[in-house]
């Protein structure tokens, strides 16, 4: 069988998120008939295409590509990265794309005070912002919240 062959049962084996283990992907490779794979393949075939392990919906550690847990990429429009953004009246929290939280909050402790934000801390795919006053809450979530609507205002070049 071909190597794009390979490469799609591979990658439609990450998709399924249920393989914890390589030798469990060689077996299932080898049960759709390519048996020349390797526990070594599987390895450099996980490393070249930057696969992770995580926890998928039933928390079992398995691997997954960064494509089906997306990653963020530089061309990314910011807006589309962030899901929500809401406050509980002493933090404002965003939640984003996996593993775009700390993309994001890099940008939002950059612009800072000005905008409200005192500081963020980032997970995979939630931010934290403590604003500068919390009784200033709802300035800071608009603050927030304008940064990413103005993203969506980029020009594409047709006129």
């Amino acid at each position: 069988m071909t190597q794009a062959k390979l490469l799609a049962a591979f990658k439609a084996l990450l998709k399924e998120e249920r393989y914890g283990s390589q030798g469990e992907i060689v077996d299932a490779l080898k049960q759709q008939g390519f048996s020349n794979v390797s526990q070594s393949k599987v390895s450099r075939m996980l490393s070249k295409h930057g696969a992770v392990r995580t926890r998928n919906a039933k928390q079992e550690m398995v691997y997954c590509l960064p494509a089906e847990i997306s990653v963020p990429s530089a061309k990314a429009p910011l807006n589309q990265l962030v899901l929500d953004i809401q406050h509980n009246d002493v933090m404002v929290i965003i939640r984003t794309s996996p593993g775009a939280a700390q993309l994001i909050a890099r940008l939002l402790d950059s612009v800072g005070k000005k905008e409200g934000v005192l500081g963020t801390i980032a997970g995979d795919d939630t931010i934290f912002i403590a604003p500068l006053k919390v009784s200033e809450i709802d300035f800071t979530l608009e603050k927030v919240k304008s940064l990413f609507e103005a993203q969506a205002v980029v020009p594409d070049g047709s006129n």
